[in-house]
């Protein structure tokens, strides 16, 4: 994608203090970046800049490993990216704390950083000191901040269905179903905030199967997981005592380096002897703990499965350490790294199998009045399709988690970074020093956020701005981007939440003011030795670094 044509803030030589001029640059000569990180900004914007928004596009990436990656979601594109430059890993760590601490926001975060960093380039070439430049961006940020609550017009109550809340909030990327899937995590947030009037994340569980489609996902009363029934099937068992493994199931370190050294049959007998008697002893320690139901994430020995078998212990085999985590934290019993009992063991009513079309799930489930959590099990025909629905699940859970810290919604769809662009264009006009024109050049890079969702959205993005720029003169704030051109935010139900965008706004504030202090990027030298360690292959079959790896079909 070409780079979209930008400009300084106008006359910005003339709104400088006097004495300083433009640098001067010979005729026919490329202008250097003055700022080191603005390339690597620059060439991360236009990997992410396509996926912005409800209508952004997917993204088909083949990692070094060989895995593929389809996804429109930013956080999961950077994770799929090699990054060499130092600049694009530190903005690429901004964009995962406000994915991690928001849910979403990761494109926000390397979108409008790339805007400011460009247009602080703007305002060095007119001859801005760093130092200033830092006061002045410091200063517009803090602006930009304190406006904000200003423009939160709608707020989720106490005893209100967040449907309406959480739909656009989803619906980042366009799918089908998706008034379904955010009935379902509306219910699951709001079943599990009644139970005691406080929401904890982990107490909606996401499970996901394959086969059938994505209208046939549903809601389980517990916790379910994708995992193996190993050795007897035992369908339903009551009254259970859980232990979690996160190691083999049987003798420690099954795979670890070793030699028996054995002179005579006897030895052999001895040594099988030993390893049998060693099994008895583990699954006697845990039938005498009470263990009924063992989780484990690891290998599982057949001959530690079948004493498991004969006393009518249970043994799961879970797909992944996520879901170790999750079920350690509801049944709140830790995670043991050696085959011993735990001192507080997990309790539930029951664990049963549930078949799901051609999947079977594990649930444990509690008694109805004190769930403390449901699961939602996502069924679906591919696995590329279940993960952009499950990454959407997590959205929404990561918004009621936010909502329930402070309800305030602001206007979505860039109408709000619109709002914000005509304030700070207005003050910044008005104000002398270094101050006013980095005012005007944040208004500049909060508008091409909703540039941004006019271009993915295929329209003409000069007539769409100037209708924009109109409504929002006349004083509707609540105009924003929509599918066929300008929309009313609150008649269309498109909301942000007042958190994530506060989040978003100092992530991007941090992460520019140290890119704008950087005037060149050193790396060491390695030497001889370690370049030769760390690079066993002839010169000519290395090839040269560079700043983004990006892997196309």
């Amino acid at each position: 994608m070409a780079r979209r044509a930008t400009s300084a803030p106008p006359q910005l030589p003339e709104r400088l203090a006097p004495g300083r001029r433009r640098r001067p640059r010979s005729p026919g000569a490329q202008e250097r970046h003055l700022l080191s990180g603005v390339p690597a900004a620059q060439t991360l914007a236009r990997v992410i800049r396509p996926c912005y928004g409800p209508h952004g596009r997917q993204k088909l990436l083949v990692t070094a490993r060989g895995s593929t990656v389809f996804t429109g979601y930013a956080a999961a594109i950077l994770r799929a990216l090699e990054l060499e430059h130092p600049a694009a890993r530190l903005l690429r760590e901004a964009a995962h704390t406000q994915a991690e601490s928001c849910g979403d926001g990761a494109a926000f975060v390397v979108l409008l950083a790339e805007a400011l960093l460009r247009q602080a380039e703007h305002l060095l070439r007119a001859g801005l000191p760093r130092s200033q430049l830092r006061q002045a961006y410091a200063a517009a940020t803090a602006e930009a901040l304190a406006l904000l609550p200003s423009l939160a017009v709608r707020s989720l109550g106490p005893l209100q269905d967040p449907f309406w809340a959480l739909y656009s909030v989803m619906n980042t990327h366009t799918a089908s179903q998706m008034d379904n899937l955010t009935k379902l995590v509306a219910h699951a947030c709001w079943a599990t905030k009644e139970l005691d009037g406080s929401f904890r994340r982990e107490r909606v569980g996401v499970c996901t199967l394959r086969g059938g489609r994505l209208e046939d996902s549903c809601l389980l009363p517990g916790l379910a997981l994708c995992a193996k029934p190993c050795g007897q099937v035992i369908t339903v068992l009551s009254g259970a005592r859980v232990a979690l493994f996160v190691c083999a199931f049987g003798p420690a370190s099954p795979n670890a380096p070793a030699t028996a050294r054995l002179s005579s049959p006897d030895d052999l007998t001895k040594f099988r002897k030993g390893n049998e008697q060693l099994i008895e002893k583990q699954v006697a320690q845990l039938v005498a703990a009470g263990i009924n139901v063992a989780v484990v994430w690891g290998d599982i020995d057949e001959n530690t499965l079948t004493q498991a078998d004969k006393y009518g212990i249970m043994v799961v085999q879970a797909r992944s350490q996520r879901d170790m985590v999750h079920l350690s934290e509801v049944l709140g019993t830790p995670l043991m790294p050696y085959l011993l009992p735990p001192l507080t063991p997990g309790q539930c009513q029951r664990v049963y199998l549930q078949e799901l079309g051609e999947g079977l799930t594990v649930v444990f489930e509690w008694e109805c009045s004190g769930t403390p959590a449901l699961t939602l099990v996502l069924r679906g025909a591919t696995a590329e399709g279940l993960k952009g629905a499950e990454q959407a699940v997590y959205h929404g859970i990561d918004a009621y988690f936010q909502l329930c810290q402070d309800p305030r919604l602001l206007p979505g769809a860039g109408a709000t970074e619109m709002a914000l662009a005509k304030i700070l264009s207005e003050k910044g006009s008005k104000l002398e020093g270094p101050n006013g024109p980095a005012f005007l050049a944040f208004a500049q890079a909060l508008q091409s956020l909703p540039e941004t969702l006019a271009e993915n959205a295929g329209l003409v993005v000069s007539e769409v701005m100037a209708e924009m720029s109109g409504a929002h003169q006349a004083g509707n704030f609540l105009v924003g981007v929509g599918a066929e051109g300008i929309i009313n935010v609150a008649e269309e139900e498109v909301w942000d939440t007042l958190a994530a965008k506060v989040q978003g706004l100092q992530v991007v504030a941090d992460v520019v003011l140290q890119l704008v202090s950087v005037d060149e990027i050193i790396v060491a030298k390695k030497s001889p030795m370690s370049q030769q360690d760390l690079n066993p292959l002839p010169k000519k079959a290395r090839e040269h670094p560079s700043p983004v790896k990006k892997s196309t079909p």
